[in-house]
């Protein structure tokens, strides 16, 4: 059976403390799953004393990327038919919406509009964040540009800030709005 492939793309944003769980959901519904991560996602996880960044490479059978290979080095990545944006954080919600691809995760997601790629992004932020004016112009201009973005009834709900609960964070939901 061939997989689609489908791209993780995970900010500093606690949920991604638990890719474990989106992995295995899409692995189960059919996709192979390349992890990418912001350079401050990747900090995180690879200050993990249990190797998580180790423990994300065996579940995917990928490498996990978080920077820009250089123009001579090969693709280690397979290219995308989907991508998947969770933890999307208010931070790279609003360079995305700019264009702004200053990092490997942005320029991915950048470049995904305007191949037309399926994009789901599931965000991760407190409702003062959520309160800025900029937020709204932002999912407003992606969601324009195709990007499904899960925020309100059916997806996120922002929270408190301090307040998030980790398990009420809807993988399902994103998995489920593949295509």
């Amino acid at each position: 059976m061939t997989h689609r492939i489908l791209y993780l793309i995970a900010c500093a944003a606690p949920p991604a403390r638990r890719l474990h769980i989106p992995i295995r959901s899409a692995q189960q519904a059919g996709w192979d799953v390349c992890v990418i991560l912001t350079p401050s996602a990747y900090r995180w996880a690879d200050e993990d004393a249990e190797g998580e960044i180790k423990a994300l490479t065996e579940l995917t059978g990928h490498p996990v990327r978080w920077t820009y290979k250089l123009p001579s080095q090969a693709d280690v990545l397979p290219p995308p038919d989907a991508i998947l944006v969770a933890p999307l954080t208010s931070n790279t919600l609003n360079k995305w919406a700019a264009g702004i691809s200053d990092t490997l995760a942005l320029g991915l997601i950048t470049e995904g509009i305007g191949l037309g790629l399926p994009i789901v992004a599931l965000p991760h932020w407190n409702d003062a964040q959520a309160a800025h004016p900029a937020v709204s112009r932002s999912i407003e201009t992606l969601r324009a540009a195709g990007v499904t973005i899960l925020l309100g009834e059916h997806g996120f709900a922002p929270h408190k800030p301090r307040h998030g609960n980790l398990d009420a964070y809807p993988w399902q939901a994103a998995i489920d709005a593949l295509p």
